[in-house]
């Protein structure tokens, strides 16, 4: 605190005034910087809500993209699912296919083979007749 000295009627009324006057001064420059600070303070409170305004919109690019990326996980495991499906489906077709085929190859074996038989005992028939005229011819050669 500042001391005054004394005059007649009671403080020098020049240091008082001065006194006064840089109180005056020192408060309107305090007045003035809580101004500019206030200003300051509302600028950085308008920028910290465009701020936060961005981190939401970050936030919600983010959800989406998770969103989006487990629908393509999603999609891709349903696609992979229906493409297993569909080998499967095929490869039964084609073994059964190939069953078909070899039963059908088994029955024309078993066929061939009676086939065989069946020509075989022809065969054998006729070489026995045959034999049978020739020894036919043998005796009647020999009778003659």
């Amino acid at each position: 605190m500042e001391k005054f000295s004394y005059e007649t009627n009671g403080y020098n009324r020049n240091e008082v005034n001065q006194f006064i006057s840089d109180v005056i001064r020192e408060t309107e420059g305090i007045i003035s910087k809580v101004r500019a600070q206030s200003s300051e303070i509302e600028e950085l409170k308008k920028e910290l809500e465009h701020y936060k305004n961005i981190e939401n919109a970050l936030n919600n690019a983010v959800m989406k993209a998770d969103e989006a990326k487990a629908d393509i996980t999603r999609l891709a495991q349903e696609e992979s699912d229906l493409i297993v499906r569909e080998a499967k489906i095929n490869a039964s077709r084609i073994v059964n296919d190939a069953l078909l085929k070899a039963e059908k190859i088994e029955n024309e074996r078993e066929t061939l083979e009676r086939n065989i038989k069946i020509f075989k005992k022809k065969l054998k028939l006729i070489i026995e007749q045959q034999l049978a005229i020739v020894d036919e011819i043998e005796v009647l050669e020999i009778e003659d």
